[in-house]
């Protein structure tokens, strides 16, 4: 099979050398079969000239052993008929380069070059270092433009120019708490005028206002205390509802939606179950408290309620009001416990009281006159280091002098363990409770005191500590001595 096959590519080779080996037809027409048909070709135009060089032309070269000469050697000599395209009437030829390099070779006139007016208005989206606007000057300012086009000189002194400014929200005057804002020129700046005088309304205290109030409370809760612990325990509760209150209508005001009736029920109702029965019944308190506000979520429209932030924010208010304010109805149902302990409730929250009542007073009136190192500075400036110190001092004095006329509390040891708990839990309470209002962008939580904000921010150092106390009393048990 394969000798037939070789015998019939040979034929087909001859065939086509045989074709290929006849005379072209006039017209230059070959026939390719049936797959490509008969093609035609073009003929010659022969009208042209050919193009020929010179037989000098290679004369021109300089010889290989001759040293370079730098030039270009040049092989046509341009003509009018060579140069194209044909430039119009009146105007001069421009030279041509015909040498095959890469080098321009510009005309003898060249044109004017076109003004263009200058851009103004231009609009610029973002920060450009090497913009005309953000060059800086040999003063060391930036130049804008204004509206009308001129430049206006602006001052970087003080600022850091590769960092943009921090966008802060107005906020009212800060509420004067434990101590005074530190001594810094910004800050002193800040609560002084030009002459020097101290503005009204500032944010200062109303020391005048606040003195009124704290002794007309102070006289409310001893004479609370003259009369059993039953009327101490009217005026807790009295004071947390308000307290509650007070913080669920601001964290509402806020753009938050927690369950306000929960909250506001679960912090009245925790001291009062506390009060009956004991600390066992708290956390069946707060276990309805969170079946109760997930049921409220659970029968809104939709997922837009937010119930984990809000839900969150319902069991913080009753966590910090309702659990810590727990704890001073602990303390009060001490004094039921039977024969003997009929003071030993109201001793204790009495001392604690006054030693709060020492820790803010002295620490005002320290850090006012010696406040410069912040305690906290991004969270309150007025609170300072010194302001905490002679707060603890006078929490040591006032509670000293306390515990010397009770009849509960009658070691040394015992008043400095009272006075130090009170000397770091107060202030921490404070500053949680500024922390809380400097988040929510709030001045204070209500007006109820004047001068003193709301009950929340006049007891807040008092709800950190009494957890802590409540339990210092039961270790010590000072009715043992």
């Amino acid at each position: 099979m394969s000798d037939d096959t070789n015998d019939q590519n040979l034929d087909d080779t001859n065939d086509t050398t045989a074709n290929s080996s006849a005379p072209a037809n006039d017209d230059a027409t070959i026939d390719f079969g049936d797959e490509f048909g008969m093609v035609k070709f073009a003929d010659d135009d022969d009208s042209a000239p050919a193009i020929s060089l010179s037989e000098n032309q290679t004369d021109q070269l300089p010889h290989w052993t001759e040293p370079p000469t730098g030039e270009l050697p040049k092989f046509v000599q341009p003509t009018e008929d060579t140069i194209s395209p044909t430039p119009s009437a009146g105007d001069p030829r421009p030279r041509l380069n015909l040498t095959g390099s890469t080098r321009r070779i510009e005309p003898s006139a060249p044109p004017k070059p076109v003004s263009r007016p200058p851009r103004e208005g231009r609009i610029s989206i973002g920060s450009d270092p090497t913009g005309e606007r953000n060059r800086p000057d040999s003063s060391g300012g930036l130049s804008r433009r204004d509206t009308t086009g001129g430049a206006v000189r602006e001052s970087s002194r003080g600022a850091d120019p590769s960092r943009p400014q921090q966008v802060r929200r107005a906020r009212p005057g800060d509420r004067s708490d434990s101590g005074t804002r530190p001594r810094g020129g910004s800050s002193r700046s800040m609560g002084r005028s030009s002459s020097g005088s101290r503005p009204q309304g500032s944010g200062a205290r109303d020391l005048p206002t606040a003195t009124a109030v704290g002794v007309l409370l102070g006289a409310v809760f001893i004479a609370a205390v003259l009369v059993g612990p039953v009327a101490v325990m009217l005026l807790l509760v009295v004071v947390l509802g308000l307290a509650a209150v007070e913080f669920f209508n601001q964290t509402t005001a806020t753009g938050y939606q927690p369950a306000l009736i929960v909250g506001v029920a679960g912090c009245v109702s925790a001291p009062l179950a506390a009060y009956w029965i004991g600390d066992a019944a708290l956390p069946l308190v707060f276990v309805f408290a969170f079946i109760a506000g997930a049921i409220s979520f659970i029968g809104t429209s939709s997922v837009e309620s937010g119930p984990v932030p809000n839900l969150a924010l319902t069991m913080l208010g009753l966590t910090w009001i309702g659990l810590f304010g727990s704890y001073g109805a602990l303390i009060l149902r001490l004094s039921n416990s039977g024969p003997g302990f009929e003071n030993v409730g109201t001793d204790t929250l009495f001392i604690l009281v006054v030693g709060i009542i020492a820790n803010d007073t002295a620490a005002y009136f320290v850090g006012a006159a010696t406040g410069r190192t912040p305690l906290r500075a991004w969270i309150s400036p007025s609170k300072t280091m010194e302001g905490f110190v002679g707060g603890a001092i006078g929490t040591f004095v006032a509670v000293i002098l306390v515990g010397l006329q009770s009849g509960t509390w009658t070691k040394l040891s015992e008043w400095l363990l009272i006075a130090l708990v009170i000397s770091i839990l107060g202030p921490i309470g404070d500053l949680t409770e500024s922390m809380f209002k400097r988040n929510m962008d709030i001045k204070d939580f209500g007006t109820v005191l004047r001068g003193h904000g709301g009950a929340l921010d006049r007891f807040d150092s008092v709800l950190f500590a009494l957890p802590i106390i409540y339990y210092l009393t039961l270790v010590l048990t000072p009715w043992a001595s």
